[in-house]
């Protein structure tokens, strides 16, 4: 839950129902029945929220991109009115309903000042806006407003440094006392109320003559500790404070009852019950002399540290009702057999969850290292270990959370202080694996030692990469079936390790292969065994997914990824079941800030993955249950854990729908399967044929439906997408080696079908970014120390392409600026005799400038349409540039 947001209690005569916010949803959970209803429609977490006063109505609104306000009809959970863009420069920060629910008040935040609106609700088909006024950055940030119980023309709002009176076309403000909290009217005095950090309580008084105006009448010394919340009930006045105490006054504000035994921490909401107190039985006894009985109200309240208790009118009896986490919640974990979540979060809270009976099974907290990172169950479910921030680690039992080893895993000789990132075990259970932020990994083993029980120790820990790991992995060793052990990284190294010649303070590397050429790794995972082959599946931040074999390394197939507005950050294969196509598997994965399905075997069509928006501030973990019924996802800092239902049905439902064979192939191509690229398309597949089989060949044609593999670089580069050396070897591989398991041949053609879905799984997702080249150029070039602007000169740049990366020689560069430049008479290749080079490499000094600045290269080299370069190059967040096609001359 989002413990800084009020909790509302929505109680009647038979069920106890609070209401509670936790991200982008509003959440109704009926206690006495233990059932959730999820209010879904803010695509951005919910800032500010408000119920009327007979609980009938609710308002929620964000402070995203294209943020809402949506009013909320509590007795069937629909939402009856969506209000668009009321603060689009930066959503809004408090809102209130009036008494009779029939206007609606909302602050919101802008560039530079803050802006108040209100709104009529009625008619209920139409947005009325009564009155509007802006708010000097003077008064401060208004983050608590409402209307007076009994005129919806006056409001009172409130920051750390002022309150606020308003009236219709009117606002005033009196002068600032200490640090407020909250305000409030009193329905039935003239008096308004402001609580402060310090325990005082602020009277107001109408000014006399001036309607709406207020003055400061007396300062009163409440309390001693803080006032957080204040509010009303009836005729009392109510407080909440910074220990936890609830405190009642009257009239005069003397204290009349207060619940101060319940244990709980600095209150953030008090919300009554609207069911009126009858009799005096069992309501406690005010602190008067006459100690007259004194009719309270049910009470929710809640706490900064995300605890919702509830108090009942007779007996004051308190039950606890929520105990969430506080804090970043970064890592969840499913037991392996049994329907239990386990969720870890920075406040050293530890809860393991059975999710068919939706109850607690067992809770711990950590105090000497809080702070937890990472969870792993071992396949056989006996073993929990939990990585800390701290660098520790813990290994409890799987299911009561019990520990028989001391507090953290010992290390030998080194002391590990950084946060642990990813935890792995073996598929036997008795090896232990971790990743740190130290770009180090780290091993143990399950000994068990004659006449002793069972013990982790440390085997070794080795810095096996110099960027942040992204992976690790256990599988099985084919011939032997021992385990192995696997490491990613942002570096592009996929490291393997040699867990027999590892032990006595010592980890072995067993190998390291570069796997990317220009992508950065993001996730890995093993590939289920649809082929006869044993594959690595791993993704990349350019949306591609590629097959690698695991015992040599070599990438076997590339793929177009799932496009949701973000890379992969982790995947995971769902066991079998019965839904779904039997002869298929899937795979669970998230985003950023979504989660997804993909139906296996890979291929690259679109419409056989899909997802939807989990945690909209990022998702921190994934975890799916053992019987692959459901997927569960942290959302780190908005504290919440979402549990979600998979449905492969309507996952295969989708991905029929966007068309059989090469149908959802075409939609990737610009116009489709009638458009000029598909066309252009089939003329260079036919015409590589004729130069297959020699231009100046007499012989008659034989047309074919394939061309030579080795033609497939010159119509790729034909069509606009200039691949590297690397990226065709890793093409070619894919088209050779196809069949080669099966049948033990190579393949050496390829048809029409194969090479489009070659083009549209290899070419980049997104094309050539412009933020791309504006990096380079800073990493490359240097700066001019009068204007700033970055420059590469011409040798500079000659030589770099060179003597880096995939290496160009002088002829090889001479026929790409010739043709870039347009030097070259015919636009082809050039016959690099003495004369002809001597020619181009004058023409290529006078053609390139000596300095080459970001727009010379962009505009005037690579010949990139850009209507209004200066803008364009200013802007990172620029569309991708794509080269035009060469139509006119042939494939070179």
């Amino acid at each position: 839950m989002n413990s800084t947001l009020p909790v509302f209690c929505l109680q009647d005569d038979e069920r106890l129902v609070i209401l509670y916010v936790c991200a982008h949803i509003a959440v109704m959970y009926d206690h006495t029945a233990n059932t959730q209803h999820l209010l879904q429609g803010h695509c951005s977490p919910i800032s500010c929220v408000c119920v009327s006063e007979d609980r009938r109505w609710l308002v929620t609104a964000d402070r995203g991109q294209d943020s809402l306000v949506i009013v909320w009809d509590t007795y069937t959970g629909i939402p009856v009115r969506t209000l668009f863009d009321c603060h689009p420069e930066g959503g809004t920060v408090a809102l209130a309903l009036s008494h009779d629910s029939k206007h609606l008040v909302m602050v919101g935040t802008g560039e530079v000042q803050q802006r108040l609106c209100v709104w009529g609700l009625e008619p209920a088909n139409q947005r009325v806006l009564c009155c509007m006024t802006e708010l000097p950055d003077a008064f401060g940030t208004q983050r608590h407003i409402l209307f007076h119980p009994n005129d919806n023309t006056q409001l009172l709002s409130t920051s750390e440094s002022r309150v606020l009176f308003h009236q219709w076309q009117s606002s005033t403000f009196n002068k600032a006392v200490g640090a407020f909290s909250q305000s409030v009217f009193h329905s039935g005095w003239t008096q308004a109320f402001s609580a402060t950090a310090l325990g005082n309580v602020l009277i107001w008084a109408p000014k006399a003559g001036a309607a709406g105006g207020y003055t400061a009448l007396k300062l009163v010394p409440l309390q001693d500790n803080a006032i957080t919340v204040l509010t009303q009930m009836d005729s009392y006045i109510v407080t909440g404070d910074s220990k936890g105490h609830v405190k009642f006054y009257g009239s005069s504000l003397k204290m009349l009852s207060h619940y101060s035994d319940m244990n709980l921490d600095c209150i953030s909401s008090l919300s009554f019950g609207t069911k009126e107190p009858s009799g005096a039985l069992g309501h406690p006894q005010d602190c008067t002399l006459a100690a007259k009985p004194l009719p309270i109200r049910n009470l929710v309240v809640s706490t900064d540290t995300a605890v919702v208790v509830h108090v009942t009118s007779e007996g004051g009896r308190v039950q606890t009702l929520l105990r969430e986490h506080a804090d970043s919640l970064q890592a969840v974990a499913c037991h392996p057999h049994h329907p239990i979540v386990a969720m870890g979060s920075n406040s050293g809270i530890l809860k393991l969850w059975d999710y068919e009976q939706k109850q607690l099974v067992c809770s711990r907290l950590f105090q000497k290292d809080p702070r937890i990172q990472c969870l792993a169950y071992d396949p056989h479910g006996v073993h929990l270990a939990v990585g800390f921030a701290g660098g520790g680690v813990c290994v409890l039992h799987g299911c009561s959370l019990h520990s028989e080893e001391m507090d953290s895993l010992p290390y030998c000789t080194h002391s590990i202080t950084h946060s642990v990132t990813h935890m792995a075990f073996s598929h036997d259970s008795l090896y232990l694996a971790t990743a740190d932020e130290g770009r180090a990994v780290t091993l143990f083993r399950l000994c068990c030692e004659e006449k002793e029980e069972q013990r982790w120790s440390y085997q070794g820990r080795h810095h096996s990469h110099y960027l942040p790991i992204q992976e690790l992995l256990f599988g099985e060793q084919l011939d032997t079936g021992l385990p192995r052990l696997l490491s990613l990284g942002q570096d592009r190294r996929l490291v393997e390790y040699d867990l027999q010649g590892s032990g006595g303070d010592r980890l072995v590397v067993l190998s390291a292969e570069r796997v990317e050429q220009s992508g950065v790794p993001t996730c890995m995972c093993w590939y289920p065994p649809l082929t006869t082959e044993s594959f690595l599946l791993t993704t990349s931040h350019l949306y591609k997914m590629k097959l690698y074999n695991s015992t040599t390394k070599m990438c076997r197939k590339t793929l177009l990824g799932p496009c949701f507005g973000s890379p992969l950050r982790k995947m995971m294969l769902l066991p079998k079941n019965s839904e779904g196509d039997p002869s298929a598997r899937y795979m669970a994965y998230i985003t950023t800030d979504k989660v997804g399905l993909q139906i296996l075997p890979l291929d690259g069509n679109p419409h056989r993955c899909s997802a939807q928006l989990c945690h909209s501030t990022g998702v921190t973990s994934m975890a799916v249950s053992h019987e692959g019924r459901y997927a569960f996802t942290a959302g780190g800092t908005d504290c919440t854990a979402f549990c979600w239902e998979i449905s492969l049905s309507a996952l295969e439902a989708a991905a029929a729908l966007g068309g059989k064979d090469l149908e959802p192939f075409y939609s990737l191509l610009e116009g489709g399967r009638d458009g000029e690229l598909f066309r252009e398309m089939e003329d260079y597949f036919y015409y590589s044929q004729l130069r297959s089989q020699g231009m100046d060949s007499m012989e008659t044609r034989q047309v074919s439906t394939h061309i030579p593999l080795a033609e497939v670089p010159f119509v790729m580069r034909a069509l606009g997408f200039y691949p590297t050396e690397q990226e065709l070897e890793d093409m070619q591989n894919e088209v050779k080696f196809s069949r080669y398991a099966e049948t033990g041949q190579y393949v050496t053609q390829v048809d029409l079908p194969e090479f489009i879905r070659l083009f549209v799984n290899h070419r980049p997702a997104q094309g050539l970014q412009l933020h791309e080249l504006q990096w380079a150029f800073s990493v490359l070039g240097e700066s001019h120390t009068a204007t700033g602007h970055t420059h590469i000169t011409r040798d500079t740049l000659l030589e770099l392409l060179q003597a880096r990366g995939e290496h160009m020689t002088e002829e090889e560069l001479a026929e790409c600026f010739s043709s870039l430049l347009g030097v070259s008479p015919e636009g082809g290749r050039l016959e690099w005799g003495r004369t002809s080079w001597q020619d181009a490499d004058a023409l290529l000094e006078k053609d390139i400038p000596e300095e080459i600045t970001l727009e010379t290269f962009v505009k005037g080299i690579l010949g990139f349409p850009l209507s209004n370069p200066e803008a364009s190059l200013a802007s990172t967040n620029a569309s991708s540039l794509t080269p035009a096609r060469d139509t006119s001359a042939p494939p070179t």
